[in-house]
């Protein structure tokens, strides 16, 4: 997968792409990270990318022409023929869909990515109606640019990524992989002032293991997010426990 990020600060991306999961995806070769400055598309000697808005009002928005010159030099055509399915152009935004593990998951089937981080009191309209294919948001906060967001939305695609993750269980196991949250996790030592890891992991009977496992994370999603139960694809056996569930909790 390649993926190209735009922004008027590149150097907020050196550290979290050279390290951990992602480094690692670079280094093998399953990612291609590029970071472009959006003032290397300007054309006046002060490289401005920004100017006061139209109208009136506080702050300055950042300029169209960069934007489209920019996603035209990375994806090699102009924006007027960008009608390659494979290739998404992202406009990170708060007015955007909110990100889910099912977006990230669609994400990973295109072959070209290209995230447009806005800045200020936002990116002239014209490039959300003509040039992005999808604007998403990250949740319903403001931050200084997109450029955190964009970090969120590609470390949540990539690791999804075949031959990212140490195991390839790993990712089909994370929470909302299956609108629930995770599991519980424990490891060594067994016990650890008076806490003890719960029998069933350590009798080695991975059905069981398996049951418990499945079982916990139903809980636990009902506890902390209830809404997701809504979502997810329950099987009998969950429903009964989650009938169990909510007579445990309405009894104490």
């Amino acid at each position: 997968m390649r993926i190209d990020i735009l922004t008027l600060f590149p150097g907020m991306f050196a550290g979290p792409f050279k390290e951990s999961i992602i480094g690692r995806a670079g280094s093998k070769g399953i990612v291609r990270i590029e970071i472009h400055d959006l003032r290397n598309f300007t054309r006046d000697r002060h490289r401005k990318a920004d100017d006061r808005p139209y109208g009136g009002g506080p702050g300055m928005v950042m300029k169209p022409e960069p934007v489209f010159e920019a996603v035209e030099h990375v994806i090699g055509r102009t924006t007027s023929l960008l009608r390659d399915p494979q290739v998404k152009v992202i406009l990170m935004s708060p007015q955007g869909k909110t990100f889910t593990q099912k977006k990230a998951e669609e994400l990973i089937g295109k072959e070209h990515l290209v995230f447009i981080c806005g800045h200020y009191e936002g990116i002239d309209e014209r490039v959300g109606e003509r040039l992005a294919t999808d604007e998403i948001s990250i949740g319903d906060y403001v931050l200084t640019g997109g450029e955190l967001a964009a970090m969120v939305v590609v470390d949540a695609v990539v690791r999804l990524l075949p031959g990212v993750l140490g195991a390839k269980e790993s990712a089909a196991e994370d929470s909302f992989s299956e609108e629930l949250l995770d599991c519980p996790h424990y490891t060594r030592p067994e016990v650890y002032r008076e806490m003890k890891v719960p029998e069933v992991l350590l009798s080695g009977n991975h059905e069981e293991i398996k049951k418990w496992r499945r079982q916990e994370a139903l809980w636990k999603t009902f506890l902390k997010r209830p809404d997701l139960i809504e979502k997810a694809e329950l099987t009998e056996k969950d429903r009964g426990n989650l009938r169990k569930f909510k007579e445990k909790q309405k009894n104490g």
